[in-house]
């Protein structure tokens, strides 16, 4: 399948999904959730493109040690990163992943990049803020990109990525920080349905009744925080029962956390510079939690947000 096929048919399932249409057609239900292949580590998107489960989220690096740890992240079999024109750091995972792709570490089309263009100047001005982040990651486009909050120019935002995706140089689009009301009002303003919602998701917040709500519409979930965040990570890797729950199979207490999402229909986007941690968090594979374990951790709950939005 050459590449103006695939595009054109992407483009097509993409708005049949949007209008409902395709699921009709197909037989599929309109609430039909996303399914994970956890042999593979993937989930298939609504726009038609496969997406990695668990990846590299780069919020915090910046400069060398941003490019060695996402080349580290590489390495090991790492194929989701996740940045942010906010992050300030898209001309290091830009450079990271071509250095990977000359060393012979990956091919570009085994890497799946996400960003995101922020609220504000950003929004207001979205073809270009759009244009920006694909001149710094020059990666030759960008496999999904994001709103990053909602903002009172975000349909007009979005309107301008579509466009985007029309002309090949973004494959998927979504949303970061967008909960029920905010995404009820949003999606019938829209002609490309969002392929992905990534919001803060870990034990002690889980958004229990916001990732059905998303999955219902063929939305793939992602957490971020996945960990607990900034000044609250060492309190959920030190939690009771979630290292009981590690000793019992063998792994981490990230590790754990990590598969829970997994296994909630959640995709993982772990932050590290540490190439240990970095290897432990993507494997994640090798071992299940049973519906017990998973209860016990589903009874962590505090609905305790560890960031604004």
């Amino acid at each position: 399948m050459n590449g103006l096929f695939r595009l054109t048919l992407v483009l097509i399932l993409t708005a049949l999904t949007a209008t409902g249409a395709y699921a009709e057609e197909s037989g599929v239900k309109p609430d039909a959730r996303p399914e994970f292949d956890l042999e593979h580590g993937t989930v298939l998107l609504n726009s038609g493109y496969t997406m990695p489960i668990n990846g590299l989220g780069t919020y915090s690096l910046h400069g060398d040690e941003c490019v060695n740890s996402v080349k580290a992240a590489l390495e090991c079999g790492v194929r989701l990163i996740d940045t942010a024109s906010a992050y300030g750091n898209e001309q290091e995972v830009g450079q990271a992943i071509r250095e990977a792709i000359a060393e012979g570490t990956v091919q570009r089309e085994d890497v799946f990049v996400i960003t995101k263009i922020y609220p504000g100047s950003e929004m207001a001005n979205p073809e270009e803020s759009i244009q920006a982040c694909l001149d710094r990651l020059d990666l030759g486009y960008v496999d999904m990109m994001l709103l990053h909050h909602p903002d009172p120019n975000d349909v007009s935002a979005y309107h301008a990525m579509e466009q985007f995706v029309r002309d090949g140089k973004i494959h998927s689009l979504g949303l970061s920080n967008w909960y029920v009301e905010e995404l009820t009002e949003f999606l019938s303003q829209v002609e490309i349905m969002p392929a992905l919602v990534q919001n803060e998701i870990h034990p002690y917040y889980q958004e229990n009744d916001v990732i059905p709500f998303i999955q219902n519409h063929d939305i793939v979930v992602q957490g971020w925080y996945p960990l607990g965040g900034r000044g609250h990570t060492t309190e959920l890797l030190g939690d009771a029962t979630i290292n009981e729950i590690a000793q019992a199979h063998g792994v981490s207490a990230a590790q754990v956390i990590l598969r829970w999402n997994l296994q909630k229909g959640v995709v993982v986007i772990p932050g590290s510079s540490n190439p240990d941690h970095i290897r432990e968090n993507a494997q994640l594979y090798h071992f299940s939690l049973t519906d017990d374990e998973m209860a016990r951790i589903n009874a962590l709950d505090r609905g305790e947000k560890h960031d604004w939005y």
